[in-house]
């Protein structure tokens, strides 16, 4: 179920775009590290919020198995919330019109960008709510 929020908050792997796909919205780097293989001329970006990924120890000790996901999608909220100053300037982008967060993964289903879009949801979601 999407919500008006999610709506306006798209996902896009970083070598999709490298393949022609468009991205809507501000396009959002939300990786720590900039994507194997693909020059910074090649990703056209508008921010690269390196600071609201999920910690180097956390991305290390998930290693993108499928088995920690639950457990990595709770600790990264975690960060999130003790990471306000980062998580706010997400926020900015998503209050002017859409956006797009652009990830490296490759698994689609298990990657921190839907954790983050989640978050970032649900925050606009309580500023709208008196």
């Amino acid at each position: 179920m999407t919500t008006p929020s999610t709506e306006r908050i798209h996902l896009c792997r970083a070598y999709d775009i490298r393949a022609g796909a468009v991205p809507v919205g501000a396009r959002l780097l939300v990786d720590r590290l900039w994507p194997r293989g693909i020059a910074k001329t090649d990703l056209p970006i508008d921010a690269w919020l390196k600071d609201v990924t999920p910690s180097p120890t956390l991305c290390k000790w998930f290693g993108h198995d499928p088995a920690k996901w639950d457990s990595f999608s709770e600790q990264y909220l975690a960060e999130l919330h003790k990471n306000p100053q980062a998580v706010e300037i997400a926020l900015d982008w998503c209050r002017k019109g859409p956006v797009t967060l652009i990830y490296a993964a490759k698994d689609r289903l298990h990657t921190h960008a839907l954790v983050l879009r989640a978050y970032l949801a649900a925050s606009l979601a309580k500023e709208r709510t008196p």
